[in-house]
């Protein structure tokens, strides 16, 4: 037996190890630090308190369990050995005859020190349920406030990065303040607070078309978003939001959407990374060099695609087809068979923006409004892992749309003793 180690259990990995799953020449060990599998586009509603953790997430071992070639290890990846085929992780080392770098990405706070100290990512379970937390300890405090600027910047929220992920974070925070707070909080006359969405580019949406884009400035501007563009956060400190052009926002919120890096692999040459810390493969996905070493989705940069000279955009289809077609290509590497260029098939992308809103942008059109909505709805639910997970998540966003007040708004922390 060969035996595959897949670093890395997001779209990418997972969707090689399911297409490897009964090949028996194949042992394959998934490496997460993670004992769960989730599905990061719908984090943000687990930020807003609109789902359960559970909704998203499937533990592997439970996945893989009438797998019998697809083991779980439980670790993070410390280093790759290349002279012995070894990898470190923190909790022992593991030998490898392929390695599949699949480890996604990690949010980019650009260096910035105070930023990383103090704004909120959304890359993680961890993540989202902080932001959680945060907010409405946020909202909890400033009912107690009687400073009036306390209770101002206790319920601003600032939010830096209008893409997809900044986007769904606005138009569903701003529902919350509309149709939610004023039930839980009385004392809160204007809802949640003012909601800034911050973005250094010219438009919101910068990677749909420009329908897409008009539409969810238009939306979010009807629900009371200010919407700042060609603007860049520049700093956090003393909770004031330093922006490029001078002007400061009081926000003890800043919830940080701009911008992701590839996760660091200590023990790789350096001419194998590139732009954003993504790893240079060819066109099977391999490093070159090392017949035995492959990266797949968010980390990789892969060039030979001629629609994508500058690489592939970093999103879940390219991870699950890239992922799936290296099952193949292994198959076929080790049967001496012919092996296929990866080639993106782009079937489109779409976003929320609020309650019965969202915009689809598809090769051949563009459509908004409710039948996106309930498009974008179906689409997040296919694949999501577990027909549990699948049933819970449309009875909870059923209930919550009907009712306008989904009850999972529990303020769950560890104890710091």
């Amino acid at each position: 037996m060969k035996k595959i180690i897949i670093v890395g259990g997001g779209f990418a990995g997972l969707s090689l190890a399911k297409k490897l799953s009964g090949i028996t020449y194949f042992e394959v060990i998934v490496l997460d630090r993670n004992n769960y599998h989730f599905f990061p586009p719908l984090l943000y509603q687990v930020s807003t308190a609109f789902i359960e953790p559970s909704n998203i997430s499937y533990p592997f071992r439970r996945l893989f369990q009438k797998r019998k070639n697809i083991r779980f290890f439980m670790g993070d990846l410390t280093r790759v050995v290349l002279g012995t085929n070894t990898i470190e992780t923190n909790n022992g080392n593991l030998v490898y005859d392929y390695l599949v770098l699949a480890m996604g990405t990690e949010t980019n706070f650009f260096r910035n020190k105070n930023i990383i100290k103090n704004a909120l990512p959304m890359k993680t379970i961890d993540d989202a349920l902080n932001i959680r937390n945060h907010i409405l300890l946020c909202l909890e405090e400033s009912v107690r406030s009687a400073s009036l600027l306390d209770k101002e910047k206790l319920r601003n929220i600032v939010i830096a990065g209008a893409g997809p992920t900044g986007i769904e974070m606005a138009g569903m925070l701003a529902e919350m303040g509309r149709n939610i707070i004023s039930k839980d909080y009385p004392e809160v006359i204007q809802g949640i607070g003012r909601i800034y969405l911050i973005d250094g580019g010219l438009t919101v949406l910068a990677p749909m078309s420009s329908k897409a884009q008009n539409e969810a400035h238009k939306v979010l501007s009807k629900l009371g978003v200010k919407i700042i563009l060609n603007t860049l956060v520049k700093d956090y400190l003393d909770e004031k939001v330093i922006l490029s052009k001078g002007e400061n926002i009081n926000s003890a919120t800043l919830i940080w959407a701009s911008g992701v890096v590839a996760r660091e692999v200590n023990g790789l040459p350096k001419e194998a990374i590139t732009h954003g810390r993504r790893i240079a493969v060819n066109k099977i996905n391999q490093l070159e060099e090392y017949e035995n070493i492959f990266s797949i989705g968010d980390q990789c940069f892969q060039t030979s695609d001629k629609k994508y000279p500058n690489g592939h955009p970093q999103v879940a289809q390219v991870a699950i087809q890239q992922g799936k077609l290296l099952a193949s290509n292994l198959i076929s590497l080790l049967n001496n068979r012919p092996v296929q260029a990866f080639v993106y098939h782009n079937k489109g992308s779409m976003a929320i923006i609020s309650k019965f809103k969202a915009v689809v942008d598809l090769p051949k059109g563009f459509f908004r409004g409710f039948l996106a909505w309930l498009v974008w709805l179906f689409i997040h639910i296919i694949p999501l892992v577990g027909f549990r997970n699948k049933i819970k998540l449309a009875f909870n966003w059923l209930w919550s749309f009907i009712t306008n007040d989904p009850v999972l708004r529990l303020i769950i922390r560890p104890d710091k003793k």
